[in-house]
């Protein structure tokens, strides 16, 4: 309901011949907007009277300054964004769409609910807002991780991950998506109730045991201790960067068992020695990218087991 309701308000602006539309648009917002119904009364009146800088006069001591609800504000915003563009004043709207984003960064008006030049500006602020208002979710989510509020941090880590998947991100802080993800994870586990123990189970016969097949006989795999063997040459291993986000948080060396198979891929690690969680993950996805020239024996390639030793450099 509330969003017809600002769609009503935005159509306003597209719509300026029809006065009667104002005053409906206008007492719609004033009413879902719960304020002081005469002042959002005299500044709708003021506006059907193109008497622009009077309405935000009133509509200006009508900003809350208290805290108040994002509701609040994102309804008086959008009031004066109006009017604010009606007066040709770009920067000033620019400002006003700019706490309407803050309050609610999900918020954008589709073609339904605005003009065209409304969705423009909207969209414009949102593309610069985002990464900032991303950046200052995930310091909050983290901060609430930090104090064991593992609720309120599954929370806002899921409500942030859905904010740098939005359209207008454009791909843009992959680094940050990586350790929002993991976070959440870690969240989602902290707030999880513990498993309920389970019965024990009843004693009952054991049925007959069906002959297996042999198992399959795995590809020896060799290592550096083997004679005979031609180690693997490196063709691709780099290594991620520490994310800006945990810089000064890492370990310095890190260690890697990898196995590469007969085609010079990494079919098998283990991380023998973390760096830390989040850069973790990151490491052992690009390992999967990894790519050698496989080791040889007389000249046929094979298995090996190859130790990788990761240094990270202190800042």
């Amino acid at each position: 309901m509330k969003r017809f309701l600002i769609a009503l308000a935005f159509g306003l602006l597209a719509a300026g011949s029809s006065v009667a539309a104002q005053d409906s648009a206008f007492a719609a917002g004033a009413a879902s907007a719960g304020r002081d119904s005469s002042s959002l009364t005299a500044a709708r009146e003021l506006y059907a009277s193109a008497r622009y800088d009077e309405a935000l006069v009133v509509l200006n001591a009508l900003k809350p300054r208290d805290g108040s609800a994002s509701a609040d504000v994102k309804t008086i915003e959008q009031y004066r964004s109006l009017c604010l563009l009606a007066l040709g004043r770009g920067d000033e709207a620019e400002s006003a769409i700019a706490a309407v984003v803050t309050a609610d960064p999900f918020f954008a008006p589709t073609e339904t609910e605005a003009s065209p030049r409304v969705r423009s500006a909207f969209s414009d602020v949102r593309l610069k807002l985002l990464p900032g208002i991303a950046a200052a979710r995930y310091e909050a989510a983290k901060l609430a991780y930090d104090r064991k509020d593992s609720a309120s941090a599954e929370r806002m880590f899921r409500e942030l991950v859905k904010l740098l998947e939005d359209p207008q991100m454009n791909g843009r802080l992959p680094d940050m998506r990586v350790l929002a993800t993991g976070f959440l994870q870690l969240a989602i586990a902290a707030a999880a109730p513990p498993p309920e123990p389970k019965p024990e189970p009843k004693a009952r016969p054991e049925p007959a045991t069906p002959a297996t097949p042999p198992a399959p006989v795995e590809p020896r795999v060799y290592g550096s201790d083997d004679a005979g063997v031609v180690p693997p040459v490196t063709i691709r291993q780099e290594v991620p960067n520490v994310p800006t986000a945990i810089a000064g948080m890492t370990r310095e060396r890190g260690l890697l068992d990898l196995t590469i198979d007969e085609l010079g891929r990494v079919v098998a690690m283990a991380l023998r020695m973390p760096i830390h969680p989040m850069y973790d993950k990151l490491l052992m996805n690009a390992v999967r990218d990894w790519k050698y020239r496989p080791a040889t024996v007389n000249g046929v390639p094979v298995r090996f087991r190859k130790v990788v030793q990761i240094s990270l450099p202190r800042k």
